[in-house]
């Protein structure tokens, strides 16, 4: 799939790849065959490759002075898209911008770039795999620094180089296979490559599997470590959500069944992303509204990486045996300890030993709270240290495809040589479409289609 497409059946694309708005320096990119054309007609002369050069900006036709600027040429294919590229590095006014933005549209062959096609031209030109693709948009949403650890190391091709290495092993025991079909009349010497084929892709499937039971781990980098609020009504769920907040996240009141859906916010605890969500108390609801909040309740604990079991520390109540399933965890707190005498003569916190106590209202315990979320997160997270994760659904679902291939080629004691070589093309063919080394057409919209325009 890479590689495929030429410069030449390109028309030249720029695109402004800084943010918009009034700044002290904006950055407008163009891609293509006639980079080096445009800048000989807006900024001559074109400076050497890669070599900055101070040039006046002018409108072509007209001769008009648009900016003084700073520009650069980077000749493909020794280029970030592998195409000729150049750069305008303007005064950040939206006026200079705007205005040489009209004159790059007005070339011949040239247009405003799509969403994420200066990197989908990269990867055609055979200078990033999807994964590496996938990475780079991850850095630009980046918002720990956790996600951008993980973003740098996809985007320098760590998890590519792995399935490679994956595939080429694949490959090899599929060399072992043909030659079994090739000498099938000589059943000795079949049945020693298939054998050989066997001592190949047994660990490689022990690895693969060790890098799947890693999957969660990048999602909780990537997506957020899920953390839901749940209690009866009234044991102040939204108080505390507001709380970990700092600001007015939910509405907060002594009426019960307040809260009917779920509310999200997102923090930053030890430098991983972290998704705290708010919801309807557990009862027995008096309305289909009420209902329908205490399903959702049920539904996002089960799904939760940690469930925050909030009591009311006058009038405890736990958990319910059936609230959450799997591997979720439950962290008990007491709200509303600022109104227990703490030498227990109300008699709620002797009897109700929670692990921990706290106010929201006056704050008391919050820290120790925070703390025991990031210690949670930071354990969910190293327990795969040192695990190159899958960060994406679709890596999870094609190495789970190698890997469920890999089992029926290990599983029959003697297969013909026809099935085994077609189990193990399935199993190399899985692992191509995560990099793009095959059948990339179908998924190169989605990818980059979450770039900005100027990337």
């Amino acid at each position: 799939m890479q590689g495929e497409a030429t410069m030449t059946e390109q028309p030249t694309i720029f695109a402004l790849s800084s943010g918009r708005g009034r700044a002290g320096v904006a950055v407008i990119r163009i891609s293509g065959p006639s980079a080096r054309l445009i800048l000989e007609r807006m900024a001559a002369p074109c400076p050497p490759a890669r070599r900055a050069a101070f040039r006046k900006i002018i409108e072509p036709k007209t001769g008009e002075l648009l900016d003084a600027a700073l520009v650069l040429f980077f000749a493909g294919p020794s280029s970030e898209t592998g195409e000729d590229i150049a750069e305008l590095q303007l005064h950040g006014s939206p006026a200079v911008v705007a205005s040489v933005l009209r004159t790059l549209a007005a070339m011949p062959d040239c247009r405003l770039a799509e969403p994420g096609e200066f990197a989908r031209r990269a990867f055609l030109n055979g200078k990033i795999d999807l994964t590496a693709a996938e990475g780079l948009a991850d850095l630009i949403d980046a918002e720990t620094d956790a996600q951008r650890r993980q973003a740098l190391a996809q985007a320098g091709g760590a998890f590519a180089r792995l399935c490679d290495g994956w595939r080429q092993q694949l490959l090899e025991a599929r060399a072992l296979t043909e030659a079994a079909i090739d000498f099938s009349d000589e059943s000795d010497v079949a049945a020693d490559a298939l054998e050989r084929a066997r001592s190949l892709t047994r660990p490689l499937l022990t690895d693969l599997q060790h890098h799947l039971s890693a999957a969660h781990r990048g999602e909780i980098v990537r997506d957020g470590y899920r953390v839901v609020l749940a209690g009866v009504p009234n044991v102040g769920k939204s108080s505390l959500m507001n709380a970990l907040a700092r600001r007015d996240v939910a509405i907060v009141s002594s009426e019960p069944g307040t809260t009917r859906d779920v509310l999200e916010v997102h923090l930053d605890l030890g430098g991983y992303a972290v998704v705290v969500a708010d919801t309807a108390g557990l009862r027995e609801a008096e309305g289909a509204v009420e209902r329908e909040g205490v399903r959702r309740t049920r539904e996002r604990a089960r799904a939760a990486d940690l469930v925050v079991w909030v009591a009311d520390a006058t009038a405890p109540v736990t958990p319910p045996a059936d609230l959450v399933t799997g591997e979720t965890h439950i962290l008990t707190v007491a709200n509303k300890s600022d109104l227990v005498d703490p030498r227990g003569q109300s008699g709620t916190l002797t009897s109700y030993q929670a692990p921990l106590n706290i106010s929201a209202l006056t704050g008391a315990g919050l820290p120790d709270l925070l703390d025991r979320i990031a210690a949670r997160v930071a354990q969910s997270v190293d327990e795969a240290a040192g695990t190159i994760a899958p960060t994406q659904e679709r890596h999870r679902v094609a190495m789970k495809a190698c890997a469920d291939a890999l089992v029926r080629f290990l599983s029959l004691p003697a297969p013909p040589p026809e099935l085994a070589a077609e189990d193990l093309r399935l199993a190399a063919d899985a692992l191509g479409r995560i990099t793009g080394r095959i059948d990339a057409e179908e998924v190169l919209g989605k990818i980059f289609g979450r770039f900005c325009i100027g990337k």
